[in-house]
């Protein structure tokens, strides 16, 4: 059975449990802080950036509980305490981090006329020749449909490959070639 070290103060379940408590506090304050959102929203605002969210004081208390009761059986609770405060500090900056990586992270970009050169499309209404038709094309899951010139007249049904671009509605087309086998 496992014992204090020899030395040891305050050896006791009371205090683990006190510690696992606390990490489960912490830990229902980050879950409710990622459901709902900030808690604390303007309530720190005179400090600046975004330290003090719930999601970044949820996580520091949390890993500071768990990181304590983990501790504490091997150093006793009066080292288990800086152990968890260090814990917790690596956890909230972790938090920190993640936090404002999301909140900073641009979600992708609207597609573009110059995303459309090098893919794939298919003709919509038929491009004759010196003329305008109409083709679609897929990027980024986004389905452009542009206006399109092409070398030699294409019928509708037929895919195309995008060569160019003439204008911010219009690109230049040729026809897919079948693959020789």
């Amino acid at each position: 059975m496992l014992g204090p070290p020899q030395g040891a103060v305050g050896w006791g379940r009371h205090d683990v449990t006190t510690f696992l408590v606390i990490g489960v506090v912490g830990l229902a304050l980050l879950l409710v802080s990622l459901v709902v959102g900030d808690l604390f929203d303007g309530a720190f605002d005179a400090l600046t950036g975004d330290v003090f969210s719930s999601a970044v004081i949820g996580a520091f208390v949390a890993a500071t509980g768990f990181g304590a009761a983990a501790a504490q059986p091997a150093l006793g609770t009066v080292l288990a305490l800086p152990v968890g405060a260090v814990t917790g500090v690596a956890f909230a900056w972790f938090a920190w981090w993640l936090t404002r990586l999301l909140a900073d992270g641009s979600s992708d970009a609207t597609p573009g006329i110059d995303d459309t050169v090098g893919r794939d499309g298919k003709v919509v209404t038929p491009v004759p020749e010196g003329g305008f038709g109409v083709v679609d094309v897929l990027v980024g899951g986004h389905v452009l449909r542009l206006n399109a010139r092409a070398d030699h007249p294409i019928e509708p049904g037929t895919p195309v490959h995008v060569t160019g671009v003439l204008s911010p509605t219009a690109v230049t087309v040729a026809p897919v070639w079948p693959e020789l086998t």
